[in-house]
Protein backbone atom coordinates (compact mmCIF):
# COMPACT_ATOMS: atom_id res chain seq x y z
CA UNK A 1 0.00 0.00 0.00
CA UNK A 2 0.78 3.29 -0.58
CA UNK A 3 1.45 6.35 1.95
CA UNK A 4 1.50 9.82 0.91
CA UNK A 5 2.85 13.06 2.36
CA UNK A 6 1.67 15.86 1.16
CA UNK A 7 2.50 19.74 0.92
CA UNK A 8 0.22 21.35 4.00
CA UNK A 9 -2.44 23.42 2.53
CA UNK A 10 -3.38 25.40 5.06
CA UNK A 11 -1.87 29.04 5.42
CA UNK A 12 1.18 29.03 7.77
CA UNK A 13 1.32 25.59 8.42
CA UNK A 14 5.49 24.91 7.89
CA UNK A 15 5.84 21.66 9.63
CA UNK A 16 5.61 18.05 7.78
CA UNK A 17 4.00 14.94 8.78
CA UNK A 18 6.84 12.72 7.49
CA UNK A 19 10.58 12.69 7.10
CA UNK A 20 13.34 10.52 5.59
CA UNK A 21 14.27 8.91 8.82
CA UNK A 22 10.03 8.04 9.30
CA UNK A 23 9.95 7.67 5.57
CA UNK A 24 12.80 4.50 5.97
CA UNK A 25 10.37 3.40 8.68
CA UNK A 26 7.55 3.65 7.01
CA UNK A 27 9.19 1.57 4.26
CA UNK A 28 11.12 -1.29 6.26
CA UNK A 29 7.42 -2.12 6.83
CA UNK A 30 6.45 -3.31 3.30
CA UNK A 31 4.85 0.10 2.57
CA UNK A 32 4.87 2.45 -0.52
CA UNK A 33 6.04 6.49 0.17
CA UNK A 34 4.95 9.13 -1.92
CA UNK A 35 6.25 12.38 -1.22
CA UNK A 36 5.06 15.50 -2.90
CA UNK A 37 7.67 18.10 -3.83
CA UNK A 38 9.05 20.86 -1.65
CA UNK A 39 6.48 19.10 1.13
CA UNK A 40 9.52 19.47 3.67
CA UNK A 41 11.06 22.51 2.58
CA UNK A 42 10.49 24.32 5.87
CA UNK A 43 11.93 21.38 7.93
CA UNK A 44 14.98 21.79 5.75
CA UNK A 45 14.33 18.12 4.27
CA UNK A 46 14.72 18.35 0.37
CA UNK A 47 13.28 16.09 -2.28
CA UNK A 48 16.50 14.53 -2.58
CA UNK A 49 16.77 13.62 0.48
CA UNK A 50 13.39 11.82 0.73
CA UNK A 51 14.57 10.10 -2.63
CA UNK A 52 17.50 8.65 -0.66
CA UNK A 53 15.38 7.48 2.06
CA UNK A 54 13.93 5.69 -0.86
CA UNK A 55 10.24 7.64 -1.30
CA UNK A 56 8.97 8.64 -4.68
CA UNK A 57 8.37 12.27 -5.35
CA UNK A 58 5.45 13.38 -6.99
CA UNK A 59 4.52 16.85 -8.46
CA UNK A 60 1.09 16.75 -7.20
CA UNK A 61 -0.99 15.90 -3.74
CA UNK A 62 -1.18 12.42 -3.47
CA UNK A 63 -5.04 11.92 -3.03
CA UNK A 64 -6.49 9.89 -5.31
CA UNK A 65 -3.15 8.34 -5.58
CA UNK A 66 -1.91 7.19 -2.46
CA UNK A 67 -4.24 4.76 0.46
CA UNK A 68 -2.84 6.47 2.84
CA UNK A 69 -2.70 10.48 3.12
CA UNK A 70 -0.60 11.97 6.50
CA UNK A 71 -0.42 15.53 7.51
CA UNK A 72 -0.26 18.22 9.92
CA UNK A 73 -3.65 19.70 8.85
CA UNK A 74 -6.27 18.07 7.76
CA UNK A 75 -6.79 18.38 3.98
CA UNK A 76 -9.01 20.93 2.55
CA UNK A 77 -12.84 19.42 1.36
CA UNK A 78 -11.43 19.74 -2.16
CA UNK A 79 -8.84 17.29 -1.18
CA UNK A 80 -10.74 15.21 0.77
CA UNK A 81 -13.26 15.09 -2.85
CA UNK A 82 -10.74 12.88 -4.40
CA UNK A 83 -9.77 10.40 -2.57
CA UNK A 84 -11.43 6.86 -2.81
CA UNK A 85 -13.64 4.58 -0.21
CA UNK A 86 -11.56 2.76 2.11
CA UNK A 87 -8.60 5.07 2.00
CA UNK A 88 -6.74 5.70 5.47
CA UNK A 89 -6.19 9.93 6.59
CA UNK A 90 -4.20 10.54 10.15
CA UNK A 91 -3.92 14.42 10.61
CA UNK A 92 -5.03 17.39 13.32
CA UNK A 93 -8.48 16.87 12.50
CA UNK A 94 -9.90 19.17 14.50
CA UNK A 95 -13.73 17.65 14.11
CA UNK A 96 -15.50 20.51 15.78
CA UNK A 97 -14.08 23.10 13.56
CA UNK A 98 -14.56 20.96 9.97
CA UNK A 99 -18.11 20.14 9.41
CA UNK A 100 -18.01 20.40 5.60
CA UNK A 101 -14.88 18.45 5.98
CA UNK A 102 -16.39 15.42 7.85
CA UNK A 103 -19.54 15.37 5.73
CA UNK A 104 -16.60 14.92 2.89
CA UNK A 105 -15.00 12.15 4.52
CA UNK A 106 -18.30 10.59 5.32
CA UNK A 107 -19.75 10.85 1.78
CA UNK A 108 -16.53 9.12 0.84
CA UNK A 109 -16.39 6.55 2.77
CA UNK A 110 -12.92 7.22 4.25
CA UNK A 111 -11.17 6.14 7.68
CA UNK A 112 -9.98 9.45 9.08
CA UNK A 113 -8.12 9.08 12.26
CA UNK A 114 -7.48 12.56 14.32
CA UNK A 115 -4.62 12.72 16.55
CA UNK A 116 -6.64 14.95 18.51
CA UNK A 117 -8.73 12.50 19.57
CA UNK A 118 -5.66 9.76 20.20
CA UNK A 119 -6.82 8.05 23.97
CA UNK A 120 -4.37 9.00 26.70
CA UNK A 121 -3.57 5.49 27.93
CA UNK A 122 0.45 4.80 27.90
CA UNK A 123 0.58 2.31 24.44
CA UNK A 124 -0.90 5.46 23.00
CA UNK A 125 2.16 7.20 24.13
CA UNK A 126 4.61 7.13 21.16
CA UNK A 127 1.85 8.35 18.99
CA UNK A 128 0.71 11.45 21.35
CA UNK A 129 1.46 14.48 19.17
CA UNK A 130 -0.48 16.72 21.43
CA UNK A 131 2.15 16.02 23.96
CA UNK A 132 4.89 16.54 21.49
CA UNK A 133 3.25 19.57 20.26
CA UNK A 134 2.46 21.28 22.58
CA UNK A 135 6.47 20.97 24.44
CA UNK A 136 7.26 22.67 21.51
CA UNK A 137 4.61 25.49 22.33
CA UNK A 138 5.95 25.28 26.10
CA UNK A 139 9.00 26.53 24.93
CA UNK A 140 8.40 28.86 22.23
CA UNK A 141 5.61 30.71 24.55
CA UNK A 142 8.82 31.85 26.61
CA UNK A 143 11.03 32.86 23.71
CA UNK A 144 7.69 35.31 21.91
CA UNK A 145 7.23 36.54 25.77
CA UNK A 146 10.89 37.22 26.69
CA UNK A 147 10.86 39.47 22.79
CA UNK A 148 7.83 41.42 24.10
CA UNK A 149 8.91 42.04 27.47
CA UNK A 150 10.57 45.54 27.76
CA UNK A 151 13.03 44.42 30.50
CA UNK A 152 15.58 41.41 31.16
CA UNK A 153 14.04 37.69 32.28
CA UNK A 154 17.15 37.12 34.66
CA UNK A 155 19.03 39.09 37.71
CA UNK A 156 22.24 41.04 36.56
CA UNK A 157 24.67 42.63 39.00
CA UNK A 158 26.46 45.15 37.28
CA UNK A 159 28.68 48.40 38.25
CA UNK A 160 25.72 50.36 37.90
CA UNK A 161 23.37 48.39 40.38
CA UNK A 162 21.32 45.31 40.70
CA UNK A 163 18.30 44.51 38.04
CA UNK A 164 15.87 41.77 39.80
CA UNK A 165 14.85 38.92 37.34
CA UNK A 166 11.43 38.92 36.30
CA UNK A 167 8.35 36.71 38.07
CA UNK A 168 7.13 34.45 35.53
CA UNK A 169 3.51 33.19 36.20
CA UNK A 170 2.45 29.77 34.16
CA UNK A 171 -1.08 28.90 34.40
CA UNK A 172 -1.69 25.14 33.91
CA UNK A 173 1.22 22.61 34.64
CA UNK A 174 0.78 20.13 31.59
CA UNK A 175 3.75 19.22 28.65
CA UNK A 176 3.37 23.17 27.80
CA UNK A 177 3.48 24.43 30.81
CA UNK A 178 6.35 22.14 32.24
CA UNK A 179 8.20 23.04 29.40
CA UNK A 180 7.52 27.11 29.50
CA UNK A 181 8.55 26.77 33.08
CA UNK A 182 12.06 25.20 32.59
CA UNK A 183 12.58 27.69 29.57
CA UNK A 184 11.57 30.42 31.56
CA UNK A 185 14.19 28.99 34.57
CA UNK A 186 16.55 28.52 31.98
CA UNK A 187 16.48 32.22 30.98
CA UNK A 188 16.87 33.60 34.86
CA UNK A 189 13.24 34.12 35.63
CA UNK A 190 11.45 33.91 39.26
CA UNK A 191 8.86 31.40 38.04
CA UNK A 192 5.85 30.16 40.30
CA UNK A 193 2.90 28.08 38.60
CA UNK A 194 -0.72 26.61 39.25
CA UNK A 195 -2.62 23.80 38.07
CA UNK A 196 -5.93 22.11 39.28
CA UNK A 197 -4.07 18.62 39.92
CA UNK A 198 -3.10 17.61 43.06
CA UNK A 199 0.18 15.47 40.65
CA UNK A 200 1.77 18.86 38.97
CA UNK A 201 2.82 20.11 42.64
CA UNK A 202 6.14 17.83 42.44
CA UNK A 203 6.70 18.02 38.96
CA UNK A 204 6.91 22.08 39.35
CA UNK A 205 8.64 22.15 42.45
CA UNK A 206 11.22 19.95 40.40
CA UNK A 207 12.14 22.56 37.52
CA UNK A 208 12.86 25.10 40.54
CA UNK A 209 9.66 26.80 40.65
CA UNK A 210 7.14 27.43 43.26
CA UNK A 211 3.97 25.64 43.38
CA UNK A 212 1.04 28.06 43.64
CA UNK A 213 -1.40 26.33 46.53
CA UNK A 214 -4.89 27.92 46.20
CA UNK A 215 -7.89 27.08 49.05
CA UNK A 216 -9.76 24.67 46.03
CA UNK A 217 -10.63 21.18 45.62
CA UNK A 218 -7.36 19.57 43.75
CA UNK A 219 -7.93 16.98 40.70
CA UNK A 220 -6.66 13.51 41.45
CA UNK A 221 -6.13 12.50 37.58
CA UNK A 222 -3.33 13.29 35.72
CA UNK A 223 -5.41 15.34 33.11
CA UNK A 224 -6.96 18.55 33.65
CA UNK A 225 -10.95 18.05 33.41
CA UNK A 226 -13.38 20.93 32.87
CA UNK A 227 -14.38 22.64 35.80
CA UNK A 228 -18.12 24.41 36.76
CA UNK A 229 -18.41 28.32 36.37
CA UNK A 230 -18.74 28.86 40.14
CA UNK A 231 -15.14 26.93 40.52
CA UNK A 232 -13.76 29.14 37.70
CA UNK A 233 -15.20 31.97 39.53
CA UNK A 234 -13.25 31.59 42.92
CA UNK A 235 -9.69 30.60 41.26
CA UNK A 236 -9.94 33.68 39.12
CA UNK A 237 -10.36 35.61 42.43
CA UNK A 238 -7.74 33.57 43.95
CA UNK A 239 -5.05 34.09 41.31
CA UNK A 240 -5.93 37.48 40.65
CA UNK A 241 -2.78 38.98 43.46
CA UNK A 242 -0.60 36.85 41.90
CA UNK A 243 -1.26 37.54 38.45
CA UNK A 244 -0.71 41.60 38.97
CA UNK A 245 2.61 40.64 41.00
CA UNK A 246 3.65 38.55 37.88
CA UNK A 247 5.73 40.78 35.28
CA UNK A 248 4.94 37.67 32.43
CA UNK A 249 1.69 35.24 32.47
CA UNK A 250 1.58 32.35 30.61
CA UNK A 251 -1.38 29.88 30.26
CA UNK A 252 -1.65 26.85 29.02
CA UNK A 253 -4.92 25.56 30.06
CA UNK A 254 -6.49 23.68 27.38
CA UNK A 255 -8.98 20.83 27.23
CA UNK A 256 -9.09 19.08 24.18
CA UNK A 257 -12.46 19.24 22.24
CA UNK A 258 -13.74 21.69 24.91
CA UNK A 259 -13.82 25.50 24.99
CA UNK A 260 -10.67 26.43 27.16
CA UNK A 261 -11.57 27.80 30.73
CA UNK A 262 -11.48 31.62 31.21
CA UNK A 263 -8.62 32.50 33.87
CA UNK A 264 -7.27 36.70 33.55
CA UNK A 265 -10.15 38.79 33.22
CA UNK A 266 -9.34 42.08 32.07
CA UNK A 267 -9.66 43.50 35.40
CA UNK A 268 -6.75 41.60 36.02
CA UNK A 269 -4.70 42.07 32.88
CA UNK A 270 -5.04 46.30 34.34
CA UNK A 271 -3.72 45.87 37.63
CA UNK A 272 -0.42 44.53 36.29
CA UNK A 273 2.50 46.79 35.88
CA UNK A 274 2.81 48.31 32.77
CA UNK A 275 4.93 46.45 30.00
CA UNK A 276 3.86 43.24 31.77
CA UNK A 277 3.48 40.64 29.00
CA UNK A 278 0.86 37.51 28.79
CA UNK A 279 1.06 34.58 26.24
CA UNK A 280 -2.05 32.66 25.48
CA UNK A 281 -1.26 29.22 24.68
CA UNK A 282 -5.25 28.78 24.26
CA UNK A 283 -6.37 31.52 22.31
CA UNK A 284 -7.24 29.24 19.84
CA UNK A 285 -9.35 27.26 21.59
CA UNK A 286 -11.16 29.80 22.80
CA UNK A 287 -8.52 31.83 25.05
CA UNK A 288 -7.83 31.01 29.03
CA UNK A 289 -7.56 35.37 29.01
CA UNK A 290 -10.55 37.29 28.21
CA UNK A 291 -8.52 39.91 25.65
CA UNK A 292 -6.67 37.34 23.78
CA UNK A 293 -7.11 36.72 19.92
CA UNK A 294 -5.30 33.96 17.91
CA UNK A 295 -2.47 35.27 15.97
CA UNK A 296 -3.13 38.59 17.60
CA UNK A 297 -1.18 41.26 19.80
CA UNK A 298 -3.86 42.99 21.79
CA UNK A 299 -3.01 46.09 24.41
CA UNK A 300 -5.01 46.04 27.92
CA UNK A 301 -3.76 49.32 29.32
CA UNK A 302 -0.25 49.32 28.97
CA UNK A 303 -0.56 45.30 29.13
CA UNK A 304 0.56 43.02 26.22
CA UNK A 305 -1.93 40.15 25.51
CA UNK A 306 -0.53 37.95 22.89
CA UNK A 307 -2.90 35.11 21.70
CA UNK A 308 -1.06 32.38 20.44
CA UNK A 309 -1.32 30.89 17.20
CA UNK A 310 -0.41 27.44 15.80
CA UNK A 311 3.10 27.77 18.08
CA UNK A 312 4.95 24.70 17.01
CA UNK A 313 4.53 25.92 13.22
CA UNK A 314 7.24 28.71 14.33
CA UNK A 315 10.13 25.62 14.70
CA UNK A 316 9.32 23.31 11.88
CA UNK A 317 12.27 21.36 11.83
CA UNK A 318 11.85 19.71 15.50
CA UNK A 319 8.19 19.74 15.60
CA UNK A 320 8.24 17.97 12.53
CA UNK A 321 10.57 15.46 13.95
CA UNK A 322 8.67 14.46 16.98
CA UNK A 323 5.03 14.90 15.11
CA UNK A 324 6.66 12.32 11.88
CA UNK A 325 7.59 9.94 14.80
CA UNK A 326 4.02 10.12 16.43
CA UNK A 327 2.44 9.80 13.06
CA UNK A 328 4.50 6.62 11.89
CA UNK A 329 4.14 4.97 15.77
CA UNK A 330 0.42 5.18 14.77
CA UNK A 331 0.03 4.14 11.53
CA UNK A 332 2.54 1.38 12.70
CA UNK A 333 -0.07 0.33 15.00
CA UNK A 334 -2.12 -0.56 11.82
CA UNK A 335 0.45 -2.14 9.28
CA UNK A 336 1.01 -5.49 8.67
CA UNK A 337 2.93 -7.21 6.04
CA UNK A 338 2.70 -3.59 3.73
CA UNK A 339 -0.97 -3.69 4.44
CA UNK A 340 -2.35 -0.90 6.31
CA UNK A 341 -5.96 -2.59 7.88
CA UNK A 342 -7.17 -0.73 11.00
CA UNK A 343 -8.44 -2.95 13.54
CA UNK A 344 -10.97 -0.81 15.36
CA UNK A 345 -11.32 -2.85 18.40
CA UNK A 346 -8.40 -1.50 19.21
CA UNK A 347 -8.86 1.26 21.99
CA UNK A 348 -6.09 3.04 20.38
CA UNK A 349 -7.39 3.42 17.26
CA UNK A 350 -11.08 3.33 17.90
CA UNK A 351 -10.50 6.31 19.74
CA UNK A 352 -9.18 8.23 17.37
CA UNK A 353 -10.71 6.82 14.48
CA UNK A 354 -13.68 9.69 13.19
CA UNK A 355 -15.45 8.45 10.38
CA UNK A 356 -15.59 4.64 8.86
CA UNK A 357 -17.57 3.18 6.18
CA UNK A 358 -19.74 6.24 5.55
CA UNK A 359 -20.12 6.51 9.57
CA UNK A 360 -19.25 9.46 12.04
CA UNK A 361 -17.70 7.48 14.92
CA UNK A 362 -17.81 10.39 17.76
CA UNK A 363 -20.56 12.21 18.56
CA UNK A 364 -19.44 16.20 17.93
CA UNK A 365 -19.43 18.85 20.91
Amino acid sequence: MRVGIPVEARPAERRVAGLPETVTTLIGAGLTVDVQAGAGRHAHASDAAYRAAGANVIADHPAGQSDVIVSVQPPTPEQAAALREGDVTISFLQPNAEPELIEVLKARKVTAFSLDLLPRVTRAQAADALSSQALVAGYRAVLEAANRLPRFLPMFTTAAGTIPPAKVLVLGAGVAGLQAIATARRLGAVVEAYDVRAAAKDEVKSLGARFLELDLETQQGVYAEAQSETFLERQRELIAERVAASDVVISTAAIPGRKAPVLVTNDMLKAMAPGSVVVDLAAESGGNVTASSPGEETWVGEVLVYGALNMPSGMPVHASRLYARNVANLLMMMTEDGQVVPDLTDEVLSGCCLTHAGELRRELR
